[in-house]
């Protein structure tokens, strides 16, 4: 039994779980905690019953927060024991019971540094995804598509609602661009790590040569932004209008005049929303998405005047190219920011995102990302 090695292991769990006691900032949270408690005692609590949910909302993923630091802290308290008892004892099988429960925590302790990482003022909010077909002609079309379908799997996953809000689809194929709706809970919080460019290597199908092509798609995503956040978009800075829905048709897309578009003339930011079934609803939608829009910008222009120099922005910049997925004539997918990368070309596409998007949230870096592909 290497009992040395498992307290080691053990002792550096300890020091990543407790180097993450500030960032949890365990006191106000449990502070909070005992207010919503007390609060929720009054006669008047249900009086408005948005914000009574709101709160008791609030109390549950504190006490999850909470609750996993302290049960992962005594998890290894427990192990330290059992390993200790284990050793005197010369008791093979406790000694494996104890480092099956490191497996467990070893999880833990990542799933708590994950979530000081997703502590943002909107990562838990819902949001929008832009996605939008660049250099590439048909192919960067088709990998916009492609794009969007491996956005949905990820968010299926997850158990997340997807909705197209609007769509231009390209003349062969795929789209030329195309804004999803995605709810959930931190779905902002981890599709912000996908914004920037992502390019497409492989045999082209629209190519009778049959020769290889890149293609390029973008994506950017912002937060929803709830009714306790005020956006004031004064009528002289929009216009409004309704027109003829456009695209395929089909079930999702209106055929009628009641598709919304509306311009923010200060940005000159165009939102296009046809998937609603009235005028009324196709409005309200599109002005969700255009106070979504804003603050997103207000939100990235401070970020710029905190951060102006730091190397990282430039990864998340609209423009830059931050992943590569090569088709041929070999297959991989590498992130170029981190440097994680698979040769299971056809699983990421079907979604499976995750050790992608928690690198980039974790901040690893890629050693080489000036090198040469």
């Amino acid at each position: 039994m290497a009992n040395n090695d498992s307290t080691e292991k053990i002792n550096g769990l300890r020091e990543r779980l407790m180097a993450l006691r500030g960032h949890l900032d365990l006191d106000r949270k449990r502070s909070r905690i005992a207010l919503i408690e007390r609060e929720s005692t009054l006669p008047n609590f249900w009086d408005d019953n948005v914000k009574a949910q709101a709160m008791l909302k609030e109390k549950s993923t504190l006490e999850s927060s909470v609750g996993t630091f302290e049960k992962t802290l005594r998890g290894l308290e427990d192990a330290q024991v059992l390993f200790e008892l284990a050793a005197e004892a010369n008791d093979e099988d406790s000694a494996k019971e104890a480092e099956a429960s490191l497996v467990s925590l070893e999880a833990d302790v990542a799933k708590l540094e994950l979530a000081r990482m997703l502590s943002g003022e909107q990562d838990r909010s819902n949001c929008f995804m832009d996605i939008n077909a660049g250099a590439g002609g048909t192919d960067s079309m088709d990998w916009a598509a492609m794009l969007m379908r491996m956005y949905a799997r990820y968010c299926e996953g997850k158990g997340w609602k997807v909705e197209i809000n609007d769509q231009q689809e390209g003349e062969e194929a795929g789209f030329k661009n195309v804004s999803l709706r995605i709810e959930g809970e931190f779905a902002y919080g981890f599709l912000k790590a996908e914004v920037g460019v992502h390019r497409l290597v492989r045999i082209s199908p629209f190519d009778a040569n049959a020769r290889r092509q890149t293609a390029f798609a973008s994506v950017d995503v912002y937060p929803e932004v709830d009714d306790t956040i005020h956006i004031d978009i004064p009528e002289k800075d929009y216009e409004l209008k309704f027109i003829r829905g456009g695209g395929a048709g089909g079930q999702k897309v209106n055929k009628t005049s009641s598709t919304a578009q509306l311009r923010h003339l200060p940005t000159n930011i165009l939102i296009t929303c046809q998937t609603e079934r009235s005028q009324s609803a196709n409005k309200d939608m599109a002005f969700k998405i255009l106070r979504a829009r804003l603050y997103e910008l207000e939100l990235k222009k401070r970020e710029a005047e905190q951060a102006a120099a730091e190397a990282q922005k430039k990864d998340i910049s609209f423009g830059s190219q931050i992943r590569s997925y090569v088709l041929a004539p070999y297959r991989m997918v590498k992130d170029l920011r981190t440097g994680v990368e698979t040769g299971n070309v056809d699983a990421v596409l079907n979604g499976e995102l995750e050790e992608f998007v928690t690198a980039q949230l974790m901040g690893v870096k890629n050693p080489n990302r000036n090198a040469p592909e």
